[in-house]
Formats: C-alpha cells, sequence, structure tokens
C-alpha cells in the first residue's frame, strides 16, 4: 500500500473479518484480557449477551489499520479514542471508514466510523503525526 500524507476531506475504507472466535482467544492471550465472555459462548449467553462478543480494544486494533495507508515510515498514531456503540461478534464483518477533518502543524484529525452491515458499532476520532521529510 502506498502512502500519502492525507489532506482535508481524503477518506479512507476498510473491509475486515469475518471475526472468528479464534482471533478473540488469540487477542486475548496477547492482551492478558481472559473474561470468558470473549470465547467462551455459555458464559457469555449466563451473563446476559447473545453470545461471545470481542473486545473493545481488538476492534479498535482492527480498525485502526484503516491509517495504514497514510502512515508509512514518517507516521505514527498519536492519539486514538473511541466509543463502542454496538458489539461486535464472531462472524461479523467489520467495515471502517475514516475521512480526515482538517491538517494542520504536520498532524491529521481524522474521524472513523465502524460498522457491521447496517449497525454502528464504532464511533472514533485520530490524532495522526507526521515527521518532516529529510
Amino acid at each position: 500500500m502506498t502512502t500519502a500524507f492525507p489532506l482535508p476531506g481524503d477518506r479512507a475504507v476498510l473491509s475486515a473479518g469475518p471475526v472468528t472466535t479464534a482471533d478473540l482467544v488469540r487477542y486475548a492471550g496477547a492482551s492478558g484480557d481472559f473474561n470468558p465472555i470473549h470465547y467462551d459462548h455459555l458464559h457469555a449467553v449466563a451473563s446476559g449477551m447473545d453470545g461471545v462478543i470481542a473486545h473493545g480494544l481488538y476492534v479498535m486494533g482492527v480498525a485502526a489499520r484503516v491509517f495504514d495507508g497514510w502512515l508509512g515510515a514518517r507516521g505514527e498514531v498519536a492519539a486514538y479514542d473511541a466509543r463502542f456503540t454496538a458489539p461486535v461478534k464472531p462472524g461479523d464483518r467489520l467495515e471502517v471508514a475514516a475521512t480526515v477533518q482538517s491538517v494542520a502543524d504536520g498532524q491529521a484529525r481524522v474521524t472513523v466510523e465502524g460498522r457491521v452491515g447496517d449497525r454502528k458499532v464504532l464511533a472514533a476520532e485520530a490524532t495522526l503525526r507526521f515527521a518532516a521529510a529529510s
């Protein structure tokens, strides 16, 4: 994927998934978050859910891949704040769209929306920072 400094109005999209229970078990091992609602269907149902749900930070991490085309070797995610609006479950495909709202002083302010079908599951804002070209 080529990288380019983003401009206001630029948009990037990402389609990821489907999410699998194996993905969530691997994420639990990497993160240390072994809450069984993320991998044990019976426990999730006993906890009042329809079934297993993805870790919020797993969803944030997958969604952050939408920045890859802008970041390259010179960029970094300086800030990333998200609100989860609906659960992501095994079998779901995450569709992510990021839009550059503004660019100033080597930073881009970006809004991010994650959807599963017609359900909004993630609303986020990020600041991407870019080093000056040498």
